[in-house]
């Protein structure tokens, strides 16, 4: 099979979606793979660390799209991309289809491209692919406002995390009991912090408090209880998701109002929207903005921040996928797990996600794949 992997061009994203490694694995089984010059540089690999793997590297975008049966992406399509995007191409990359541009959707399927979303791939009753990022997002969500509490810095609370003797650890109230939310907990609990986490799934909030020894403080979410909470945070962390829907507003501009001033929002849901009614994107050369005396960090490609570790962790996620779809045809990868086939956003013209087909007003038909044997 014949797979690229174009550089990435927006939100200063610096991630690649294979290491040489996966590349390796491609190509001893006789896959071809073209890689834009200069794809790798972000996460610090090297046109000539791919070339030891038996890629080949290509000097346009235009080439790749062009020479190449599936594209292998991390960021989500821009405009200019699904432009030269080739009919009946398999796109495998984050989507986020329900928070992009109609444009995107249209042209996918006046194509006929088979665009599979990594955020919404099952396995085991989570999301391995995305997991993989949230994992680290978890634990840069309290770096970030780590830094950002620092009283020179886009004037913070002037909070020590951890706090010291005689001296109260700042308040983190985490919203969301899932991967991003579990693994904030770890950074925020190793670093000495209270920490709150919200979340409307009594049984996660059991399993959260079970797995940290009754060291955090859990509670039900709902308006109130949410509203209380976000009063009392130095610093909130939003991590909600409704897997392949716009997040929710949960947290109103009222309620960020009744905030600490110099307090830190980090909404880890705005690659999804936002799940903080005052959030905005962000970009990670300007990170930061200010509304209501609260500072508010809204990037939505955060991992990108330890791009080898991401392209890392992105890279033993997906391979297995890839490698199966290189291997045995889309047809029968898909045909042989479920759980990927639930990635499929587009599917021969017809949007094959009942969401974002009902967002963005197209007809939406059930995936149904049959043997070609």
């Amino acid at each position: 099979m014949r797979i690229g992997l174009p550089k990435e061009n927006q939100n200063e994203e610096r991630r690649i979606a294979l290491t040489p490694a996966g590349i390796d694995s491609l190509t001893r089984l006789g896959h071809t793979v073209f890689i834009e010059s200069g794809a790798g540089v972000g996460s610090n690999f090297s046109d000539e660390d791919f070339i030891k793997t038996g890629a080949t590297i290509v000097f346009s975008q235009e080439e790749v799209f062009k020479l190449s049966e599936m594209i292998i992406k991390v960021a989500p399509l821009t405009e200019k991309e699904v432009e030269i995007l080739q009919d009946n191409q398999v796109l495998f990359s984050f989507l986020h289809l329900a928070v992009g541009k109609k444009k995107i959707i249209t042209e996918l399927l006046n194509k006929k491209i088979t665009a599979i979303g990594y955020e919404l791939i099952e396995k085991d009753g989570g999301l391995p692919i995305l997991n993989s990022m949230s994992e680290i997002a978890g634990k840069l969500s309290i770096q970030v406002a780590e830094r950002y509490l620092e009283s020179f810095n886009k004037g913070g609370r002037g909070i020590l995390l951890g706090g010291i003797a005689g001296v109260a650890p700042a308040a983190v109230v985490i919203i969301g009991a899932g991967v991003v939310g579990t693994t904030a907990v770890r950074a925020a609990l190793g670093r000495g912090a209270q920490v709150i986490v919200l979340d409307k799934d009594l049984l996660r909030l059991r399993k959260i408090e079970s797995e940290f020894k009754n060291k955090i403080t859990t509670v039900m979410a709902n308006p109130y209880t949410i509203s209380r909470g976000v009063k009392f945070a130095d610093v909130l962390i939003g991590s909600v998701l409704i897997k392949g829907e716009k997040a929710p507003h949960i947290v109103t501009e009222d309620m960020v109002k009744q905030m600490k001033k110099g307090a830190v929002i980090v909404d880890v849901s705005i690659d999804q929207g936002g799940c903080i009614e005052t959030s905005r994107l962000t970009s990670i050369s300007d990170p930061v903005f200010i509304t209501h005396d609260v500072i508010h960090y809204c990037v939505p490609n955060m991992t990108a921040l330890v791009s080898r570790t991401a392209s890392y962790g992105l890279n033993n996620a997906s391979l297995g996928y890839i490698l199966n779809i290189a291997e045995n045809g889309l047809v029968n990868a898909l045909l042989g797990d479920s759980g990927f086939a639930k990635g499929v956003c587009s599917y021969q013209g017809f949007c094959s996600n009942e969401a974002i087909a009902n967002i963005f007003r197209v007809e939406f038909r059930r995936l149904r794949i049959f043997s070609t044997n």
